[in-house]
């Protein structure tokens, strides 16, 4: 069974920092682009990060850039995410997700493997 656990979720003051990780089993991602996404309350899902499977090529959201890096680790089948500079708008469900294809991609019906999410909550 294909799986995506995503970790590193919790409670923190804006301004400080978080690091999401999504593990893989089931299958390698090594060749496979990974994305990290975000919902929150009464909002639609939205584009946070991407990461080309070689790790070569990431595109961050606006609202992001400069604040979150994107990371893949092949050997380890893992995919991060550090934040930094929270704010209380970065509040959201973090998810992770994977292409069958290599090169990345923004629009989250690309993306045919996702985990179930990790709740990320900034104080003001």
């Amino acid at each position: 069974q294909v799986q995506l656990v995503e970790s590193g979720g919790g409670l923190v003051q804006a301004g400080g920092s978080l690091r999401l990780s999504c593990a893989a089993s089931g299958r390698t991602f090594s060749s496979s682009a990974m994305g990290w996404f975000r919902q929150a309350p009464g909002k639609e899902r939205e584009f946070v990060a991407t990461i080309s499977w070689s790790g070569t090529t990431t595109t961050y959201a606006d609202s992001v850039k400069g604040r979150f890096t994107i990371s893949r680790d092949n050997r380890k089948d893992t995919v991060s995410l550090q934040m930094d500079s929270l704010k209380p708008e970065d509040t959201a469900v973090y998810y992770c997700a994977a292409r069958d294809f290599g090169v990345t991609s923004t629009m989250a019906r690309s993306y045919a493997y996702w985990g179930q999410g990790t709740q990320v909550t900034v104080s003001s």
